[in-house]
């Protein structure tokens, strides 16, 4: 009887033991997606980012949109594109208005081509008397300009002295950076900063708020800041922001708190763009 019950409990626990096998397997085979990868940051890495550019050539104006808005997603400066479309300063837009992105390129006259040919007067060839350019005061992007030369006498005002190079930059937000600049076409225009929810962000400069708000898709509560003619930076996912528009700012003040409104981690994003186009905002920062 004793052998009997043994033979029993032995055919049980190798049921057992098989059944559990096929619930396994069957689990496995249901999995549709692969198992989640966790980054060194213990978190699950960041979906790519919105592609957030413009590319057309006409743009009509959205509610909440400014000039300066407009043109840092379509990669231009904000003086070309007002002379493009006859806005003067201070750059007022409404929504709807219709914007042109890209200048219509006049076709060349007949009248120029024969222009190439040399001209007679009288059986006589009169030669042209052609005059080189005079080369424009070249800006670079990093550093000081290439010649420092004094374009008036007069001491500066107050306005000249707003369109004067930076002096010095300073950092936005205190943190790691876990996305540095990248030039791919799809890569990352500026820096990512880590921190904690309600962590300060600063600006970065003295200037004045351009842009405040939630408009442009993939940022999340922006900041825009423009330094002077050339420079702006730029502070993203924001959870809470401190300025409005068109209010001036020193270099250190508190802008924003960090936050992480269209991003999957609290976190910084922030760029800077020279005559609209983005550049390495660690060429300009302190190292740490």
């Amino acid at each position: 009887m004793t052998d009997i019950i043994k033979e029993i409990l032995s055919f049980n626990r190798g049921s057992a033991a098989v059944l559990f096998c096929c619930l396994l397997l069957s689990a496995c085979s249901t999995r549709q997606t692969p198992a989640p990868v966790v980054n060194v940051h213990g978190s699950v890495p960041l979906k790519q980012k919105v592609k957030n550019s413009i590319t057309a050539t006409e743009y009509t104006v959205k509610k909440g949109e400014t000039l300066y808005s407009i043109a840092w997603r379509a990669n231009l400066d904000v003086r070309k594109l007002a002379q493009i479309n006859k806005i003067n300063a201070p750059y007022r837009i409404f929504p709807g208005q219709k914007l042109i992105l890209t200048p219509k390129v006049a076709k060349a006259s007949k009248n120029a081509v024969s222009a190439k040919k040399s001209t007679k007067n009288s059986g006589k060839t009169i030669a042209k008397v052609v005059k080189k350019p005079v080369a424009p005061i070249k800006k670079q992007a990093y550093g000081k300009s290439a010649s420092e030369q004094k374009l008036s006498k007069k001491s500066p005002s107050p306005r000249d002295n707003y369109s004067q190079k930076i002096r010095e930059w300073q950092w936005p937000a205190a943190g790691e950076i876990i996305a540095k600049f990248s030039t791919a076409p799809q890569g990352n225009k500026g820096i990512d900063i880590a921190g904690r929810r309600g962590n300060a962000v600063k600006a970065a400069a003295a200037g004045k708020v351009v842009y405040a708000g939630n408009a442009l898709r993939g940022y999340g509560n922006l900041v825009i800041v423009k330094h002077n003619d050339d420079y702006l930076s730029a502070y993203a996912h924001n959870d809470q922001i401190k300025v409005k528009e068109q209010q001036f700012v020193k270099a250190g003040e508190v802008i924003a708190n960090m936050g992480d409104t269209e991003s999957e981690r609290v976190m910084l994003h922030f760029e800077v763009r020279f005559r609209g186009k983005s550049v390495n905002p660690l060429k300009y920062l302190p190292k740490k």
